[in-house]
C-alpha cells in the first residue's frame, strides 16, 4: 500500500486509505474513465458494489492503471436480495473486477427479514476466512444492528459505511463505533453538505483550497473515511488534493457544530 496517504488500521492488519472513490452511478465508459482519472489523481481505495452494475468497468479501469494489486483497495458490497446466496455473489464481484479477493466486503444493507442478518454475517467470515476478502464490514448499519451481530459471532464488523457530512456529524454516533473497533465510513459527503455555509467558506479561504475540500479534510482529520464520487477530472483531481493542508482544532470544532448535536 502507498503509505503516502493517511490510512486507518482494520482488523487482520489491513490498512485502509482514509480517502476513497466512490462509483455509484458511475456506470458503462463513463464510470471506466472515472475510475481511471481517479488513479491516475492519485486514489488508490475505490469503492463499488454489486448492486452498481459497474464492477466490470472499475475491473478493467484497474487493469489498465499500470498498478500493483497490493497497492490498491478495493470495496464490493453484497445487495440485501442476495440472502443465501452470498458465496457466488462474491465470486462473481471477483470475477468482474478480475481479481482473487477483494480488500473490504460489506452487506450494502441490512437484510429485510431481521432473521437473516446474523446468518449473512456468518457468510460473510467464511468468505474472509477463505481468502475471498481481506476485512468483511456492514453499510447503513445502526449501533444496536452492529451489537447484534458482535453478540451472535464475537466477530465485529471492520467498517460501517454510513451517509455523513458536517451537517450530520453526531459525536456520540462517532463515539459508539469507536468504542466498539469499528471504523466510521461516509459516503456522499456533499450531498448533505451546504458548501455555501459561511463557517465551510471561511475555513476554504483561510488555506486557499474550496468548501469542498475542508470537507472531505474534516473527515480525514477525525479518522473518517470519505468517498467523494464525480465522473469530472477536474472535480475528482481537486477531491484528492487534500494532503497539503490541515484543520486546526478550532476549525474541526466549528464544522462538528454544524451537526447540531457535537
Amino acid at each position: 500500500m502507498d503509505l503516502d496517504q493517511p490510512t486507518v488500521p482494520l482488523t487482520g492488519d489491513v490498512r485502509m486509505p482514509l480517502l476513497g472513490f466512490g462509483t455509484w452511478q458511475a456506470t458503462g465508459n463513463a464510470g471506466y474513465d472515472a475510475v481511471l482519472a481517479a488513479l491516475d489523481a492519485g486514489y488508490r481505495h475505490i469503492d463499488t458494489a454489486t448492486m452498481y452494475g459497474n464492477e466490470k468497468e472499475v475491473g478493467r479501469a484497474i487493469a489498465e492503471s499500470g498498478l500493483r494489486r497490493e497497492d490498491l483497495f478495493i470495496t464490493t458490497k453484497l445487495p440485501p436480495d442476495r440472502v443465501g446466496r452470498e458465496r457466488q455473489t462474491i465470486e462473481a464481484s471477483l470475477a468482474a473486477l478480475d481479481t482473487d479477493h477483494v480488500d473490504l466486503w460489506l452487506i450494502h444493507w441490512p437484510p429485510s427479514s431481521p432473521g437473516d442478518s446474523i446468518p449473512v454475517w456468518r457468510e460473510m467470515l467464511a468468505a474472509r476466512d477463505a481468502n475471498l476478502a481481506r476485512a468483511v464490514g456492514v453499510s447503513n448499519y445502526s449501533i444496536s444492528q452492529i451489537d447484534e451481530l458482535i453478540q451472535a459471532t464475537e466477530e465485529t464488523p471492520a467498517v460501517n459505511q454510513i451517509r455523513w457530512s458536517p451537517s450530520l456529524y453526531d459525536r456520540q454516533v462517532h463515539a459508539a463505533h469507536r468504542d466498539r473497533g469499528v471504523v466510521l465510513e461516509g459516503y456522499s459527503p456533499f450531498k448533505t453538505s451546504d458548501l455555501s455555509d459561511p463557517v465551510l467558506v471561511r475555513i476554504a479561504q483561510a488555506h486557499d483550497v474550496s468548501p469542498a475540500q475542508v470537507v472531505l479534510r474534516w473527515h480525514i482529520d477525525h479518522e473518517i473515511v470519505v468517498i467523494p464520487k464525480s465522473v469530472t477530472p477536474d472535480r475528482i483531481r481537486a477531491n484528492a488534493d487534500v494532503f497539503r493542508f490541515s484543520l486546526t482544532a478550532e476549525e474541526m470544532r466549528d464544522i462538528d457544530a454544524l451537526g447540531g448535536s457535537a
